[in-house]
Protein backbone atom coordinates (compact mmCIF):
# COMPACT_ATOMS: atom_id res chain seq x y z
CA UNK A 1 0.00 0.00 0.00
CA UNK A 2 1.42 3.33 -0.85
CA UNK A 3 2.11 5.49 1.95
CA UNK A 4 -0.12 8.95 2.48
CA UNK A 5 1.48 12.50 2.64
CA UNK A 6 0.41 14.26 5.16
CA UNK A 7 -1.84 17.11 4.96
CA UNK A 8 1.17 19.24 6.60
CA UNK A 9 3.58 18.37 3.90
CA UNK A 10 4.43 20.67 2.24
CA UNK A 11 4.35 23.65 4.93
CA UNK A 12 6.80 21.08 7.35
CA UNK A 13 9.08 20.88 3.78
CA UNK A 14 8.81 24.86 3.23
CA UNK A 15 9.63 25.31 6.60
CA UNK A 16 12.61 23.24 6.42
CA UNK A 17 13.91 25.45 3.51
CA UNK A 18 13.38 28.27 5.00
CA UNK A 19 14.95 28.09 8.34
CA UNK A 20 17.83 25.87 6.35
CA UNK A 21 18.21 29.15 4.27
CA UNK A 22 19.27 30.65 7.67
CA UNK A 23 21.75 28.27 8.84
CA UNK A 24 23.58 28.48 5.55
CA UNK A 25 23.73 32.05 5.56
CA UNK A 26 24.65 32.28 8.97
CA UNK A 27 27.21 29.59 8.99
CA UNK A 28 28.38 28.95 5.37
CA UNK A 29 26.80 25.92 3.64
CA UNK A 30 30.38 24.22 4.34
CA UNK A 31 30.17 24.66 7.90
CA UNK A 32 26.39 23.89 8.18
CA UNK A 33 25.60 20.14 9.32
CA UNK A 34 21.82 18.79 9.06
CA UNK A 35 21.84 18.57 12.42
CA UNK A 36 22.22 22.38 12.84
CA UNK A 37 19.15 22.95 10.55
CA UNK A 38 16.56 19.93 12.52
CA UNK A 39 17.86 21.69 16.04
CA UNK A 40 16.89 25.72 14.36
CA UNK A 41 13.76 23.74 13.20
CA UNK A 42 12.75 22.35 15.93
CA UNK A 43 12.50 18.95 14.65
CA UNK A 44 14.77 15.44 14.71
CA UNK A 45 17.60 15.01 11.92
CA UNK A 46 15.58 11.61 10.96
CA UNK A 47 12.55 14.16 10.29
CA UNK A 48 14.30 15.85 8.18
CA UNK A 49 15.48 13.07 6.48
CA UNK A 50 12.06 12.17 5.85
CA UNK A 51 11.76 15.08 3.60
CA UNK A 52 15.33 15.54 2.11
CA UNK A 53 18.14 12.95 1.96
CA UNK A 54 21.27 15.28 1.87
CA UNK A 55 22.45 18.45 2.69
CA UNK A 56 22.88 18.94 -0.66
CA UNK A 57 18.91 17.97 -1.33
CA UNK A 58 18.22 20.90 1.28
CA UNK A 59 20.39 23.19 -0.69
CA UNK A 60 19.44 22.58 -4.22
CA UNK A 61 15.78 22.33 -3.10
CA UNK A 62 16.13 26.25 -1.49
CA UNK A 63 17.94 27.51 -4.39
CA UNK A 64 15.67 25.68 -7.34
CA UNK A 65 12.65 27.06 -5.55
CA UNK A 66 13.75 30.25 -5.25
CA UNK A 67 15.20 30.81 -8.74
CA UNK A 68 12.80 28.79 -10.55
CA UNK A 69 9.78 31.50 -8.85
CA UNK A 70 12.22 35.00 -9.36
CA UNK A 71 12.08 34.18 -13.12
CA UNK A 72 8.92 33.22 -13.26
CA UNK A 73 7.75 36.21 -11.79
CA UNK A 74 9.89 38.82 -13.59
CA UNK A 75 9.77 36.98 -16.66
CA UNK A 76 6.00 36.47 -16.83
CA UNK A 77 4.88 40.32 -16.06
CA UNK A 78 2.82 41.33 -18.51
CA UNK A 79 4.56 44.37 -19.91
CA UNK A 80 3.44 44.24 -23.66
CA UNK A 81 1.51 47.81 -23.03
CA UNK A 82 4.65 49.30 -21.28
CA UNK A 83 7.52 51.56 -23.28
CA UNK A 84 10.94 50.52 -23.17
CA UNK A 85 11.80 52.75 -20.48
CA UNK A 86 8.75 51.84 -18.52
CA UNK A 87 9.23 47.98 -18.51
CA UNK A 88 13.18 48.34 -17.17
CA UNK A 89 11.85 50.75 -14.23
CA UNK A 90 8.91 48.19 -13.63
CA UNK A 91 11.43 45.27 -13.81
CA UNK A 92 13.89 46.90 -11.49
CA UNK A 93 11.39 47.91 -8.94
CA UNK A 94 9.49 43.97 -9.50
CA UNK A 95 13.24 42.50 -8.92
CA UNK A 96 13.92 44.70 -5.73
CA UNK A 97 10.10 43.23 -4.22
CA UNK A 98 10.73 40.02 -5.03
CA UNK A 99 14.40 39.89 -2.95
CA UNK A 100 12.17 41.24 0.14
CA UNK A 101 12.31 38.40 2.63
CA UNK A 102 14.71 36.59 0.91
CA UNK A 103 17.92 37.96 1.82
CA UNK A 104 18.73 34.47 3.17
CA UNK A 105 18.12 32.73 -0.25
CA UNK A 106 19.86 35.34 -1.90
CA UNK A 107 23.02 34.71 0.25
CA UNK A 108 23.03 31.30 -0.20
CA UNK A 109 22.85 31.57 -3.82
CA UNK A 110 25.94 33.75 -3.81
CA UNK A 111 27.73 31.22 -2.42
CA UNK A 112 26.23 27.92 -2.71
CA UNK A 113 25.90 27.07 -5.92
CA UNK A 114 29.69 25.47 -6.63
CA UNK A 115 28.86 22.71 -3.79
CA UNK A 116 26.09 21.15 -5.55
CA UNK A 117 26.90 18.66 -8.50
CA UNK A 118 27.21 19.94 -12.00
CA UNK A 119 23.96 19.27 -13.32
CA UNK A 120 21.99 20.66 -10.66
CA UNK A 121 24.36 23.83 -11.08
CA UNK A 122 23.38 23.50 -14.92
CA UNK A 123 19.75 23.63 -13.30
CA UNK A 124 20.24 26.82 -11.41
CA UNK A 125 22.62 28.68 -14.04
CA UNK A 126 19.85 27.89 -16.23
CA UNK A 127 17.17 30.11 -14.48
CA UNK A 128 20.05 32.91 -13.96
CA UNK A 129 20.59 33.01 -17.33
CA UNK A 130 16.69 33.41 -18.29
CA UNK A 131 16.29 36.36 -15.70
CA UNK A 132 19.27 38.43 -17.00
CA UNK A 133 18.56 37.53 -20.86
CA UNK A 134 14.98 38.82 -20.00
CA UNK A 135 16.52 41.84 -18.67
CA UNK A 136 19.08 41.97 -21.30
CA UNK A 137 16.26 42.24 -23.69
CA UNK A 138 15.05 45.04 -21.91
CA UNK A 139 18.02 46.93 -21.98
CA UNK A 140 18.51 46.82 -25.51
CA UNK A 141 14.89 48.22 -26.49
CA UNK A 142 15.68 50.97 -24.29
CA UNK A 143 18.90 52.25 -26.79
CA UNK A 144 18.76 49.81 -29.73
CA UNK A 145 21.20 52.06 -31.59
CA UNK A 146 23.90 52.01 -28.34
CA UNK A 147 23.54 48.22 -28.32
CA UNK A 148 23.85 47.53 -31.93
CA UNK A 149 26.25 44.72 -32.84
CA UNK A 150 27.97 45.26 -29.21
CA UNK A 151 26.85 42.44 -27.19
CA UNK A 152 29.43 42.71 -24.81
CA UNK A 153 28.35 46.32 -24.07
CA UNK A 154 24.95 44.82 -23.68
CA UNK A 155 25.70 41.94 -20.94
CA UNK A 156 27.90 44.87 -19.10
CA UNK A 157 25.39 47.45 -18.65
CA UNK A 158 22.52 44.39 -17.31
CA UNK A 159 25.42 42.95 -15.23
CA UNK A 160 25.86 46.60 -13.78
CA UNK A 161 22.24 47.21 -13.19
CA UNK A 162 21.90 43.37 -11.45
CA UNK A 163 25.35 44.29 -9.37
CA UNK A 164 23.06 47.40 -8.02
CA UNK A 165 19.90 45.58 -7.14
CA UNK A 166 21.77 42.49 -5.74
CA UNK A 167 23.61 43.77 -2.82
CA UNK A 168 21.03 46.44 -1.70
CA UNK A 169 20.40 43.75 0.94
CA UNK A 170 23.68 44.29 2.70
CA UNK A 171 23.45 47.65 3.39
CA UNK A 172 20.07 48.32 3.86
CA UNK A 173 18.61 44.50 5.63
CA UNK A 174 15.40 46.49 7.35
CA UNK A 175 14.57 48.00 3.93
CA UNK A 176 10.70 47.52 3.34
CA UNK A 177 8.47 47.38 -0.24
CA UNK A 178 8.33 51.23 -0.16
CA UNK A 179 12.21 51.81 0.45
CA UNK A 180 12.96 48.81 -2.27
CA UNK A 181 10.37 51.01 -4.48
CA UNK A 182 12.92 54.65 -3.90
CA UNK A 183 16.07 52.79 -4.33
CA UNK A 184 14.72 51.04 -7.58
CA UNK A 185 13.83 54.54 -8.65
CA UNK A 186 17.19 55.39 -8.22
CA UNK A 187 18.87 52.52 -10.13
CA UNK A 188 16.39 53.20 -13.14
CA UNK A 189 17.40 57.11 -13.42
CA UNK A 190 21.01 56.41 -13.40
CA UNK A 191 20.94 53.48 -15.67
CA UNK A 192 18.12 55.94 -18.22
CA UNK A 193 20.08 59.49 -17.37
CA UNK A 194 23.53 58.89 -15.72
CA UNK A 195 23.73 60.74 -11.85
CA UNK A 196 22.38 64.44 -13.76
CA UNK A 197 19.17 62.49 -14.10
CA UNK A 198 18.50 62.00 -10.14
Amino acid sequence: MARTIAKDFGEKRDHILKTAAKVFADEGYDRASVSQVAKACEISKANIYHYYSSKDDILFAILENYLRDLRDRICDMPLEDLSPTERLQTTISEILLAYEGADDEHKVQAMGIEALSTDRQDVLKRYQRDLVSYVAEIVRDVAPDVFANDDPKLRSVTMAIFGMVNWFYMWNTTADAAARMAYADIVSKLSLHGIEGL
